[in-house]
């Protein structure tokens, strides 16, 4: 088949390969157009852009995907299928229905729970305990499409999002890849989704990323490791920001008597363990403002917190 394939950060990059791998031909690859990046904030091309430009695909970077032109330019290109993969940009219908087949996603939960922009950070933030990825057919509402095809994935005690994020682009190529097969070789059954049953994954920003340690120390554990490593949660000590990472959860009563927040140990060995709503959390790396990731331990010999100090 002719795919035209949408994407545009690491994410997909397996899910274009997967196609390239199936023998499809890649009749085009739409991308987010360059963007400053990096400390010197210069233009800088998309994962997905330097791929493809690298395979010589024919590569495309409409600043407003909606425009009528860029869907004539689609129709002329005349791709048999489209398969978005994180792109970023809502398609209209036009641009949906201009492939003979339609479109396809691939989106990283199992639909319709986390439907949205961040659905692993959330997964894993809100404490499931198994996620996956779902082909689903393209509509108008975001992430409403009947589904083709699912994939289950375990979330384990201390994966992160930033860990999670690539087996998930794994297995969503994988997926894509026997999707566009079967449809190759004739109609595939799709499943209307339980829209009644839906959850929402929105972005993730600052905001979202600050720790609320009224929460209980499973709650406080889960967003530290939903949020790693971007945005990354944070906390002010001292009046300063500080990221924090690798959590645990402590057992016993080791936060009882202490305000949430408040430093209950801060010694080298015993690590940095901070009381919670209930229970406490241990931390096992952090990021003052201004300074790379780091040990807790590392921080604590240096002028790192004390007993007693209060995150806030």
């Amino acid at each position: 088949m002719r795919v035209l394939f949408w994407g545009t950060p690491e994410f997909a990059l397996p899910a274009l390969r997967a196609i390239e791998d199936g023998g499809h031909e890649v009749a085009g690859v739409v991308t987010r157009p360059d963007r400053p990046r990096g400390r010197g904030r210069k233009p800088a091309p998309s994962p997905v852009r330097r791929y493809a430009e690298s395979r010589g695909h024919r590569v495309l970077t409409p600043e407003r995907p909606r425009d009528g032109a860029f869907v004539d330019l689609v129709r002329e290109v005349a791709p048999d299928i489209s398969a978005v993969v994180a792109y970023g940009h809502i398609l209209t219908r036009e641009l949906l229905e201009a492939p003979r087949l339609g479109s396809v996603n691939v989106h990283a939960s199992l639909l319709p729970a986390l439907r949205g922009a961040a659905p692993v950070n959330w997964a894993v933030a809100r404490g499931h305990t198994h996620t996956g990825v779902t082909v689903m057919r393209m509509v108008e509402a975001m992430d409403a499409g009947p589904v083709l095809a699912r994939s289950e994935l375990p979330i384990g005690e201390n994966d992160t999002a930033a860990l999670l994020t690539p087996r998930l682009a794994e297995l969503g190529a994988a997926l894509l890849a026997d999707t566009l097969a079967r449809l190759a070789a004739g109609p595939v059954e799709e499943v209307e989704q339980d829209h009644a049953a839906a959850t929402y994954a929105p972005k993730v920003s600052r905001a979202t990323a600050r720790i609320d340690w009224t929460r209980d120390a499973r709650e406080v554990a889960c967003l530290i490791r939903g949020m790693d490593a971007v945005p990354g949660a944070w906390s002010v000590l001292r009046g300063q920001p500080v990221k924090l990472f690798a959590p645990e959860t402590v057992e016993g009563d080791s936060g009882r008597g202490f305000d949430p927040g408040h430093v209950v140990s801060a010694d080298p060995r015993g690590g940095l363990v901070v009381a919670a709503g209930a229970g406490a959390v241990r931390i096992g790396e952090v990021q003052p403002a201004g300074r790379r990731r780091m040990e807790a331990a590392a921080w604590i010999l240096g002028r790192g917190p004390r007993a007693g100090d209060r995150f806030e």
